[in-house]
């Protein structure tokens, strides 16, 4: 059965993808970055892509550059928009972030086609982000107001979808088989004249295989899979390498250095010794028999290293992709860097095709007869 998407913020299209493989046909892929169309038209040579800014969108547009009829309903509207304006690492400015706001573009386009449905991804962060960033210090000195209170941002947005019911999960990858515990919000929207709230898929997967689930996939799993004659990946400096080379085979963190003194553990760390917080991302080598950390934009950096369970480098662009459950062979453009950047900010595919197969069905249960046959119409 066909049934059409538009993709905003496609990045190398790991949401695309899934959708894809859930029966939806993606008519136009936009992406601001040039690295990132081209790893899009090097995998998917017949999918329009378009290099452009979302904020330059309008409905007029959208429907030319998918080459779709005036009268012909969009079935879904798909994005993970930019999420560092609501990530807790970083300055948290919402909204007032160009790329919080292609987030209130992503809804208001929402609201200019009118699609079927959307689905909106992005950090956990959003949910508890505010209007109005208050350092710290200063929220400890007054009452806050109402912009300035944790959620308020998240409340905001949800206003933009107007006639749509929104339903919202903070979804862990892993409970629904990516061998990744991978947290990410998401939201999606039915249009209110269909009459139906979405429900999420139930988890397929648990930590302890309780309850007729199966038990979490591993990166053991994933290796086990992977057959790849040369693996790509930065590098370690010297002085990383050395402590690196300290943790134990098979998983581990900065922690596993006091073995050798609490001295070796403060030269390790620096100034990171006397902070605060678990520090979890120090050192680390991602376990064998667990599911991987997110999957970030680089796995060497300092407080989030992702290092590779056996050997003494950051897990490799290949091992990143079979993670993320892209097709074998798929190519992704630009340095190394890129790569990651790319990768890492992708929804794993096995989860965009649970929640797209969702869409589907609820569609296929909802629509009339009449407005199924018009949207078919091409």
């Amino acid at each position: 059965m066909y049934r059409n998407a538009i993709s905003l913020f496609a990045g190398a299209g790991g949401l695309d993808i899934g959708i894809k493989k859930a029966g939806f046909d993606v008519k136009l892929a936009v992406e601001i970055e040039p690295t990132y169309c081209k790893t899009l038209q090097a995998n998917f040579p017949s999918l329009t892509v378009k290099e452009g800014n979302v904020m330059d969108y309008s409905r007029d547009r959208i429907y030319e550059e998918a080459d779709l009829n005036d009268d012909e309903e969009i079935d879904l509207f798909i994005g993970g928009s930019p999420c560092q304006s609501f990530s807790t690492a970083g300055k948290r400015q919402a909204f007032e972030d160009p790329r919080g706001q292609a987030m209130l573009k992503f809804a208001n386009l929402v609201q200019e086609v009118q699609p079927k449905v959307f689905l909106l991804e992005n950090v956990r962060g959003l949910l508890s982000s505010a209007l109005k960033h208050v350092p710290l210090a200063e929220r400890e000195t007054r009452p806050l107001e109402p912009d300035e209170q944790r959620g308020s941002a998240f409340r905001h947005l949800l206003e933009h979808f107007g006639n749509y019911e929104v339903s919202v999960a903070l979804i862990n990858a892993a409970d629904y088989g990516v061998a990744q515990t991978r947290e990410r919000v998401f939201i999606v929207g039915v249009r209110e004249d269909f009459r139906t709230e979405y429900s999420f898929p139930e988890p397929t997967h648990d930590k302890h295989g309780t309850n007729g689930k199966d038990y979490w996939r591993t990166v053991g799993d994933i290796f086990e899979e992977l057959n790849v004659s040369k693996h790509n990946h930065v590098n370690y400096s010297a002085d990383r390498l050395k402590w690196m080379k300290m943790i134990p085979k098979g998983g581990g963190n900065w922690r596993d250095l006091r073995q050798y003194g609490e001295d070796v553990v403060r030269e390790a760390m620096g100034g990171a010794y006397e902070s605060g917080g678990g520090k979890v991302g120090f050192f680390r080598r991602v376990s064998l028999n667990k599911p991987a950390p997110t999957l970030l934009t680089s796995p060497s950096q300092k407080s989030t290293n992702l290092g590779h369970p056996l050997e003494d480098r950051p897990l490799s662009i290949e091992e990143y992709l079979a993670i993320q459950e892209f097709p074998k062979g798929y190519y992704v453009a630009g340095t190394l860097s890129q790569q990651y950047t790319q990768i890492g900010n992708a929804v794993p595919i096995r989860l965009a095709q649970v929640l797209g197969e969702s869409i589907f069905n609820m569609l296929n249960k909802i629509e009339k007869p009449q407005e199924l046959s018009n949207s078919m119409v091409r």
